[in-house]
């Protein structure tokens, strides 16, 4: 046995820069906060398990819930397992539930409970001898964000916050990380009182994605896109969230959010970052937000806001084959909420690469379908040695990246239809990720769960970036509060008339997906 003064064993045949072999995560426990919550079973819990089933986890991990519920530790251990067997990407194998279940506890009690947290304390201490967990804890904050600065508080107060000698103690916190600037910026001031920013992960599930983390493949490890990545050859880029499912259940925690705060601000301006922000230096994680933070310090909202903005609210329609209802018949909305369901902006980005190329960022709910992709769309060629017959179902050249569903990458060009005629029309060349690789993406969760207990910080948002998001989003929400109302559309379109309108003031229109 190795004694404490003896240097950590390395493997003297392994490059430290090769990324190819797994990153195990050393000994550790993880103490979900809103362990009762559909996040905690639909993606958490069933993310927990497909690492360890991966062989991602150590034999010293350790799962603790923390909540109100009478439950013993065989009781959470039940409610992992069915949501293990009901949500895990990969195969259930009793084995690997056998031995992850030998680490699962759970501490009752609510937020401002002093015993609860003491308890909570005594809880990891006896995991740390009896699971060999080291010390090491990550918090995850799956709770309403007014909670966020109480729970932040209990865990320095119990000394949970502080990490020891050779240890680490991290908080995760969902979005959304405020309401707005102000509200914001005193959150961070509060969790930095308690955890240093490099122990702050601010999980935004969407840059966990293979799709957007391949971006960055995308533009830096080939040539051909780089030339035409700017203002002289593209026209404009759109980012566009649509989901097709309602809001019902959910009024408390979206009715006075909306889509704006919902996605805008967090997963569509750190899409637009991504693909807009500069070479960095090295994939180092500050190099990488450096970058980041130059494309949102320089990225604006688009004017006048009347007209490079629109909002919506679904009404009663057909999606899916069937009839659904409004956002006013919904549980829990009322019948005068103003909260929109539908948001689109027009951002500019003050930087020579990108100046003059709108970038439009939309998002709703009830929209035509579920899809996720970000299209940069080129301009059209300066001059067409055709007639005009010749071209009349031709469009503009567009790079397409499919984030979800049915992740890729497709490019739209013109060619030549077979015959005896000169017609060119638009075609696609596509690249699928189900049919180029044989290994299925990882959920974002597990990618983002891993590199929190492994402490790379990559694909997480800074302070710095959350305030700048809030920066850019907070004038068009603070006009949407004084000015009119969001405008009707009907559930399974692609929303208002008024987002159309935004785009052909300039003569152009969105995509369908």
């Amino acid at each position: 046995m190795r004694g404490p003064e003896t240097a950590a064993w390395v493997n003297p045949l392994r490059d430290e820069r090769d990324r190819r072999l797994p990153r195990i995560a050393g000994p550790c426990a993880l103490v979900i906060f809103g362990v009762t919550g559909d996040l905690a079973r639909r993606k958490l819990m069933p993310a927990v398990y497909d690492l360890a089933n991966r062989g991602l986890l150590p034999p010293g991990f350790a799962l603790v819930g923390f909540a109100r519920r009478d439950w013993a530790d065989e009781d959470f251990g039940q409610v992992v397992h069915d949501a293990v067997k009901a949500n895990s990407r990969t195969k259930f194998r009793e084995e690997v539930w056998n031995r992850l279940a030998e680490g699962i506890r759970f501490v009752q009690g609510s937020f401002d409970d002093d015993a609860a947290f003491t308890e909570l304390a005594s809880t990891l201490a006896e995991l740390d001898k009896a699971r060999g967990t080291g010390g090491n804890h990550a918090f995850y904050l799956s709770i309403p964000p007014n909670a966020f600065p109480v729970v932040s508080a209990q865990l320095k107060r119990s000394g949970l916050a502080i990490a020891q000698d050779g240890t680490w103690s991290r908080v995760i916190i969902e979005k959304p990380f405020g309401h707005d600037l102000t509200s914001a910026q005193e959150l961070n001031r509060l969790v930095a009182e308690v955890f240093p920013e490099e122990a702050v992960f601010r999980i935004d599930h969407y840059l966990g994605k293979e799709t957007v983390q391949n971006i960055l493949a995308l533009r830096f490890a080939n040539q051909l896109f780089d030339p035409l990545w700017n203002a002289h050859y593209v026209d404009h880029v759109q980012i566009t969230m649509a989901e097709d499912i309602g809001l019902g259940g959910r009024a408390g925690y979206y009715d006075g959010i909306g889509a704006a705060r919902d996605v805008i601000q967090n997963h569509l301006l750190q899409l637009l970052a991504f693909i807009a922000m500069e070479e960095p230096i090295s994939f180092d994680p500050a190099e990488l937000r450096a970058e980041k933070i130059k494309v949102l310090s320089a990225t604006r909202l688009a004017e006048p806001l009347d007209e490079t903005t629109a909002r919506g609210q679904y009404i009663a329609g057909w999606q899916n084959g069937g009839q659904v209802v409004g956002l006013h018949e919904e549980q829990g909305f009322a019948a005068d909420s103003t909260t929109e369901t539908y948001a689109a902006i027009t951002c500019e980005i003050d930087t020579r690469r990108w100046a003059g190329v709108p970038f439009y960022l939309r998002t709703g709910k009830r929209l035509g379908r579920r899809v996720t992709e970000i299209a940069i769309v080129f301009k059209r060629a300066p001059h067409l040695p055709f007639d005009q017959t010749m071209t009349t179902e031709l469009g503009q050249n567009a790079l397409v990246i499919r984030v979800q569903p049915d992740e890729g990458v497709t490019l739209r060009f013109g060619s030549k239809v077979p015959g005896s005629s000169m017609e060119v029309r638009d075609v696609n060349m596509d690249f699928s990720y189900g049919q180029a690789f044989t290994e299925s993406s990882p959920e974002a969760y597990e990618r983002l769960i891993l590199d929190v207990l492994l402490g790379v910080p990559s694909l997480f948002p800074v302070d710095d970036e959350v305030e700048l998001s809030w920066r850019i989003l907070d004038p068009v929400l603070e006009r949407w509060a004084t000015h009119g109302k969001p405008e009707p559309y009907e559930a399974g379109t692609w929303g208002p008339s008024s987002a159309d309108e935004m785009l052909r003031r300039s003569g152009r229109e969105w995509r369908r997906p």
